[in-house]
């Protein structure tokens, strides 16, 4: 039983909305567990399906970090407003930054991978992008796991420019990787102001009413602008939903069941 409570400390946090200190923050509402074969692909912007999530539901996904510059801000941001969040992380950087990986686990964040250096896999050579994929999701394990660190890679991915190919989404299928595209995003990749990407935000969401939303850490105006499009939300009854993956969240489950049993029998 110490074994298993041991092997799933890492996915406690996750599997459950801690109880924030700020009554007035937005917090996160509720925690969807997610598999490759229930949804093997999701995100309409992308794929013919997307999550079950209920209306004024989202789900806050972060592409292309670590980067030392603006990454902590977002998670300074998420902080305080108890939010949690899946960050889809480039291989590179994570080796090159490992201590802010363990980072964004530690405080309780999913993280899943978005290839080594986020090359065009649509477009490259087959082996090209398997090594892509496969150096990438490494590279982030190793990060997570250097310095003692307990927390696990989760099975999303996310494709650079949303360019696959049936080849290699038949792959990660089979290696039960769920997809992720999105449902929404502020095209933050463009150059503009956080207060023009907080009003494109909004009026897609308006527009949308729920989904997945893809944001970049990196991007300094995305970093300035959240914030703000946090207390957006909490002011427009919007709920935060974290996804964690299947296999974990029911490990975490049955982990702390045992606890209380043998709680119980003490």
């Amino acid at each position: 039983m110490l074994a298993v409570l041991l092997a799933s400390t890492a996915w406690i946090a996750a599997a459950r909305a801690e109880p924030c200190p700020r009554k007035d923050a937005l917090g996160t509402s509720r925690v969807l567990a997610v598999d490759a074969a229930t949804t093997p692909r999701v995100g309409i912007k992308v794929f013919p399906q997307t999550l079950p999530l209920q209306d004024h539901e989202v789900v806050l996904t972060f592409d292309d970090g670590p980067w030392p510059p603006t990454t902590p801000k977002v998670l300074a941001a998420l902080a305080h407003e108890c939010v949690h969040a899946t960050f889809f992380l480039i291989g590179k950087p994570a080796s090159e930054h490992p201590e802010l990986v363990r980072r964004i686990a530690a405080e309780g964040h999913t993280i899943g991978s978005h290839s080594w250096t986020h090359a065009n896999l649509g477009v490259i050579k087959p082996d090209a992008a398997i090594d892509q994929i496969d150096r990438g999701a490494s590279a982030v394990e190793a990060a997570l796991r250097g310095a003692g660190g307990s927390a696990k890679l989760a099975p999303f991915f996310r494709f650079p420019y949303f360019e696959s190919t049936p080849a290699t989404l038949d792959l990660l299928q089979s290696r039960g990787i769920m997809v992720f595209g999105a449902d929404l995003w502020a095209s933050d990749w463009n150059p503009m102001t956080p207060q023009q990407e907080l009003r494109i935000l909004a009026d897609r969401l308006t527009a949308a009413h729920k989904g997945i939303i893809l944001l970049h850490d990196p991007k300094g105006h995305t970093a300035a602008m959240l914030p703000a499009f946090l207390r957006y939300l909490r002011e427009n009854h919007y709920h935060v939903v974290h996804l964690v993956p299947a296999v974990q969240g029911a490990q975490a489950e049955a982990a702390k069941a045992e606890a209380a049993k043998a709680e119980a029998v003490r």
